[in-house]
């Protein structure tokens, strides 16, 4: 299948008009990507990477998705390989360059926007030098956009390494020496139980819920099957009962779904309470103690951030102020790719599929 390439309408600005502009070319930019082409709609696909997957790319060596292969495939290509297993990181950043290239998706890599603006009619994206016009400006730059970590971690002796869950790749950046992972969260458990068999390890936090099966090919065969479709089809914003549990939801850590506590305490990782700041450059907890560690990794989530996006019409509050990706208060701007936009699983590959499928509807209506 081959899509409409982007019309150059060069002017003396150097400015390019399109129907429309995805900001990110993840897999829900893709997958949006992908329903638009059928529409031979004149789209492009801005993505600040050097490759398309490189937002999988860059996280640490050992990750492996929650979801097994028959879930991880885009629209008009399901996964490859073994439908039981669970990719690594690197395998799904591989498919989605794949999947880009298969479809002929006018992507633009190395592409970082830094101002998008709206003139009453038209958004303006701009990228340096480069600039565009559009009807519409969908956001699908994803979740984990800006990390972040407590003001004191800057009290931190030079001395102590810190990383972020962002930039942490694997024991090797480690110096010798105890380590203290802060955030009892997904990553903060799988990223605890991998270094503590190369380093002595704290992990800092209270303990989240976990879910109540055993993660692995007997729950890909029975299990997820049955969350995935109550994620789908019974915690959305349509029913009554996910318009009750879905803001509750929103709030709630995530429970941990592949490395639980006792796997942690079989390893020797050691659970220590809150992190409560730095006093004399050691780790304070909220019981008091203080911990002498050589390394810290913050697994302390990420800042949904859009520095570039200046628009004055825009309330405080527009990114609750949406019903499906479609931002009330701005006709031609959407999201896609995040938390609760429709459902409980509105940010994983089943979720995105779906959603990218009903805006891609939504903005062949807005054409005709």
């Amino acid at each position: 299948m081959t899509t409409t390439p982007a019309t150059d309408t060069r002017g003396a600005v150097g400015t390019a008009a399109v129907d429309t502009v995805i900001i990110g070319a993840g897999q829900s930019g893709l997958a949006l990507g992908y329903y638009l082409a059928q529409q031979h709609r004149n789209f492009l696909i801005l993505d600040a990477g050097t490759r398309v997957g490189d937002a999988w790319r860059s996280r640490w060596d050992s990750l492996r998705l929650f979801t097994p292969a028959k879930y991880d495939g885009l629209p008009g290509r399901p996964f490859p390989g073994d439908r039981l297993a669970f990719p690594t990181k690197d395998e799904q950043a591989d498919y989605l360059e794949d999947y880009a290239s298969r479809f002929h998706l006018p992507v633009r890599p190395n592409t970082a926007v830094t101002r998008v603006s709206h003139d009453g009619q038209r958004f303006h994206v701009t990228a340096g030098a480069q600039r565009w016009t559009a009807a519409n400006v969908v956001l699908a730059t994803g979740s984990c956009q800006q990390p972040k970590t407590p003001r004191f971690a800057a009290e931190l002796p030079s001395d102590v390494v810190q990383l972020h869950s962002h930039n942490y790749r694997n024991p090797a950046q480690l110096q010798p020496g105890p380590v203290l992972v802060v955030g009892v969260g997904n990553s903060g458990a799988e990223i605890a139980l991998e270094t503590s068999r190369t380093h002595d390890t704290w992990l800092a936090g209270k303990p989240s819920a976990e879910v109540p099966f055993r993660h692995g090919r007997t729950a890909a065969r029975f299990i997820i099957p049955v969350v995935r479709f109550a994620g789908l089809h019974v915690l959305t914003t349509s029913t009554p009962v996910g318009r009750k549990v879905l803001p509750k939801m929103a709030v709630m850590a995530t429970p941990l779904i592949r490395t639980k506590l006792a796997d942690l305490g079989a390893a020797g990782v050691r659970l220590v309470p809150r992190v409560a700041g730095v006093q004399d450059g050691e780790v304070m907890l909220d019981d008091g103690r203080s911990l002498p560690v050589a390394n810290v990794i913050w697994c302390t989530g990420f800042i949904e951030d859009y520095p570039w996006l200046d628009i004055a019409a825009l309330p405080a509050d527009w990114r609750e102020q949406q019903h499906r990706g479609i931002v009330d208060a701005l006709p031609g701007l959407y999201l896609l790719g995040k938390d609760f936009i429709f459902s409980a699983v509105s940010e994983t590959l089943p979720g995105v599929c779906r959603d990218a499928k009903y805006l891609a509807k939504r903005l062949a209506a807005t054409r005709a």
